[in-house]
């Protein structure tokens, strides 16, 4: 019999995850309206490409957190992301 889940696969050469996976439920220390996480979520990322980085590369990354995963996979691939923690939490472009 196969597992219930699937385990990323990690790329031993390269030091980072090949594949994309969900990750963990996110948690606010008060209850909050969808409106004002929508509202967090575009203040996240309207301000993230001032941290550093190609702003197409947070735009890719946004485009990926926001699809299913088969679409995720290939928008991080396409766009040329690695990806540090499967559930893309750190990630990096091929420039660094």
């Amino acid at each position: 019999m196969g597992c219930g889940t699937s385990v990323p696969e990690f790329d031993e050469n390269e030091g980072h995850y090949t594949k994309v996976s969900k990750p963990n439920p996110w948690a606010y220390t008060k209850p909050i309206t969808r409106t004002e996480l929508m509202k967090m979520r575009d203040e996240f990322w309207d301000t993230a490409p001032h941290y550093g980085g190609h702003k197409e590369i947070w735009d890719a990354l946004r485009a990926a957190a926001e699809a299913e995963l088969s679409l995720a996979q290939s928008i991080v691939d396409s766009a040329g992301i690695i990806v540090a923690s499967a559930d893309m939490t750190t990630c990096y472009d091929e420039r660094g």
